[in-house]
């Protein structure tokens, strides 16, 4: 299996994701820089990883949505399925290139937030929490500013229906609440795929609940269920 890692001017969490992968089973991972035209190989999924690219100027990802790799990682999403994780400032960038539907806004209390949050498993059917029980909690880190999930009732309706909504902010014991909900998020939302179930953004960072001195080993089971796929 081999995986590719975007990098652009002001990302930081590539070498995390890199070292995810390699802790449950891949050793086969490329970085892809901003301005490369196309893959050094077709990858069998990509991954956006977090930072601030371009030093998130105009707005998060509205720079890196328009880099020329991303072109090719539009025509690999519809001409070849290929699998498409976003995380953190990489779901803002895939929200930014259409690839999913929404918006990250301003985080309500308009404030940097960084510490471990919990998160609900709404389905195991998606690759991303595949190794995942329905409905079970899981506790990942959150690193943003601008993280406030938005969309049109229209597309809330449409990503509820069709089982698009992959994880949920909520409480140690899966309760939806709204002080759970630190950033504002429509619905809790912490996790989307697109219709396909191939491309898949998420704000908190599983990268950084693999090793002992995370908050959690919760991600191991996200990146292994990646591999599986």
């Amino acid at each position: 299996m081999r995986v590719a890692i975007i990098v652009f001017p002001g990302s930081n969490r590539e070498h995390d994701a890199k070292k995810a992968f390699e802790a449950v089973c891949i050793k086969q991972i490329d970085f892809i820089w901003h301005k490369d035209k196309q893959f050094h190989d077709r990858p069998d999924l990509i991954i956006v990883p977090g930072g601030f690219a371009w030093g998130d100027y105009l707005r998060a990802g509205a720079i890196s949505a328009h880099s020329e790799i991303m072109k090719e990682v539009k025509h690999a999403s519809k001409q070849h399925g290929t699998r498409i994780i976003g995380i953190c400032n990489g779901f803002q960038i895939l929200c930014e290139a259409g690839l999913l539907e929404g918006a990250l806004m301003r985080n309500k209390n308009l404030q940097f937030l960084c510490k471990p949050v919990h998160l609900k498993v709404e389905h195991n059917q998606s690759p991303l929490t595949a190794h995942y029980r329905d409905g079970q909690v899981v506790t990942f880190p959150i690193a943003h500013h601008d993280g406030n999930y938005f969309a049109n009732p229209e597309t809330l309706a449409r990503l509820e229906d069709n089982n698009q909504i992959l994880l949920r902010y909520c409480t140690p014991d899966g309760a939806l609440t709204e002080a759970a909900n630190l950033n504002g998020s429509q619905q809790n939302i912490a996790g989307i795929c697109n219709e396909q179930g191939n491309v898949m953004g998420m704000m908190p960072h599983p990268e950084n609940a693999i090793y002992s001195y995370h908050p959690s080993h919760d991600g191991l089971k996200l990146f292994a269920g990646l591999c599986h796929a």
